[in-house]
């Protein structure tokens, strides 16, 4: 059975992160296994530490590093393009449920997040909208949740996808 993944889309600043934070702690407590994504879509970031072994590697021309320790792994890669959340996705394993912080345009259940003083306006497709977490009331029939009400969505999140 794939592992369910939902995103989590948003104007800038509304709170995308601070949901996720919440949430990963409330369903770890739970006694989920969580992995997370985070969609950056601007070119060029850098996980790497300037003069490090792993930095020189890249800098050398390593299309592919990969640094590991006895307690985790991390690995980094060149593109030509950019991998979907599809593609992305297939390459995690050992986890119950996949949070996704971007990838509007992915087709996956989502909750979008909403702040009053940032934006009223929504951008997720009704269709895929599972949840709004907002600090204002909408008239819309979803289910709503204010930000502070971590519990709640965990609770929808393994009625929904998690139940055992």
């Amino acid at each position: 059975m794939p592992i369910p993944v939902i995103t989590f889309i948003g104007k800038s600043r509304a709170g995308k992160t601070t949901l996720l934070v919440s949430l990963i702690g409330e369903l770890r407590r739970r006694g989920y296994r969580v992995a997370t994504l985070k969609h950056h879509s601007h070119r060029g970031f850098d996980i790497d530490i300037p003069g490090k072994d792993s930095w020189r590697f890249a800098q050398a021309g390593s299309d592919q590093v990969i640094i590991a320790a006895p307690d985790k792994i991390a690995s980094y890669r060149n593109l030509e393009r950019e991998l979907t959340l599809d593609e992305l996705t297939a390459e995690i394993s050992g986890v119950d449920i996949i949070l996704a912080e971007g990838y509007k345009q992915a087709a996956k259940p989502t909750i979008e997040v909403s702040r009053a003083a940032n934006s009223r306006e929504l951008i997720s497709e009704p269709e895929q909208r599972i949840a709004i977490v907002a600090d204002y009331p909408l008239d819309l029939p979803v289910q709503q949740f204010h930000p502070e009400d971590v519990g709640s969505v965990a609770d929808l999140i393994e009625r929904k996808y998690l139940a055992r």
